[in-house]
């Protein structure tokens, strides 16, 4: 890996102005019953750096698609082989350690061969609803990318999320009552507007604010909350009642088709009718920088993936401040 392209990720990552992003293209090998290798994505906010493949160390136990172990610097992280679990086979081997963060933890993924980082907008990106790799949580969204000869190549953006708990299943998953404390009592008729692309994700929010007692509309997109929010406004301003009395607070991921959480929380925040609804950010694109990109977008609370408790907390007091609970 050339010191010019791992300077590229490096650099690459403050683009959340104007939902944009940056994706690292890379390849995994011969997809399952072809001689195609299929181009894989995920975006350069999770990559910390790409190596060449150092010695792994095998893990007594280790789960199933678990390479084993290295040391990276003095720091002990988890090698994933990404082409096996997605089901490629690679040609060359595993030539490339993926190198990510995610949910406040570091993990390795092996792949062939890294292809290109494409500067793209989120509106390019397809939510991947009714395909196998859907079915089966590995694939959130198709990203749409100019082949460079007129016409489209077709990338399939990684749900890290659902890989990383299929392969290393977290103890914390399941969302106790005494996780989340006490149920919380919106004022009649208010809801939670939920959006995250994740299918684990979204059942894992749902799950806790089911245990919080929370009635929540829940979203798929940045674009579908955004949509859904004006549509709840509008109606709120026909019956003339304050939208803070409908929606009592959005609760988004950040990576999402179409718009990401960032442009979502600008535009609520930006909308005089809306900037009264607290917005927390409840992402696993962790970081002090990332974190400073949300309070510059608006955000009123923010939450690492997935910490029941703190999001718990963090809408107890924003619900709270926003004086959205009954008495």
């Amino acid at each position: 890996m050339s010191s010019a392209f791992q300077k590229e990720v490096d650099e690459r990552t403050n683009l959340t102005g104007s939902n944009k992003f940056e994706m690292l293209l890379f390849r995994l090998g011969r997809a399952p019953g072809t001689q195609q290798s299929e181009l894989f994505g995920i975006n350069v906010f999770k990559i910390r750096e790409i190596v060449a493949m150092p010695q792994i160390t095998a893990m007594a136990g280790a789960p199933q698609h678990v390479l084993g172990m290295v040391n990276l610097r003095g720091q002990v992280i988890p090698v994933i082989d990404l082409p096996a679990v997605v089901g490629c086979t690679p040609e060359t081997g595993l030539n490339l350690m993926l190198v990510t963060e995610y949910a406040r933890s570091t993990q390795g993924f092996a792949a062939e061969a890294v292809e290109d980082i494409v500067r793209l907008d989120w509106n390019q990106i397809l939510a991947a609803d009714n395909t196998a790799s859907v079915a089966r949580g590995l694939v959130t969204s198709i990203a749409r990318i100019d082949d460079g000869q007129g016409g489209t190549r077709l990338v399939q953006i990684l749900d890290v999320e659902s890989i990383l708990q299929k392969v290393m299943p977290s103890e914390h998953v399941e969302v106790k009552q005494d996780q989340v404390g006490p149920a919380v009592r919106l004022k009649p008729g208010a809801v939670v507007l939920a959006a995250d692309d994740s299918f684990v994700a979204r059942s894992m929010i749902e799950a806790e604010l089911k245990a919080l007692g929370l009635p929540f509309i829940m979203t798929k997109s940045g674009q579908e909350a955004w949509t859904a929010l004006q549509e709840i406004a509008a109606d709120a301003r026909a019956k003339g009642q304050p939208i803070h009395e409908r929606v009592a607070v959005v609760l988004s991921d950040l990576e999402m088709p179409e718009m990401d959480g960032f442009t979502l929380t600008r535009n609520i925040k930006a909308d005089p009718a809306l900037r009264s609804i607290p917005v927390v950010i409840h992402s696993s694109l962790t970081g002090d920088t990332n974190e400073r990109h949300v309070q510059r977008a608006g955000a009123d609370a923010y939450v690492a993936k997935f910490a029941a408790k703190e999001l718990a907390d963090a809408l107890r007091k924003v619900l709270s401040d926003a004086r959205a609970v009954a008495a």
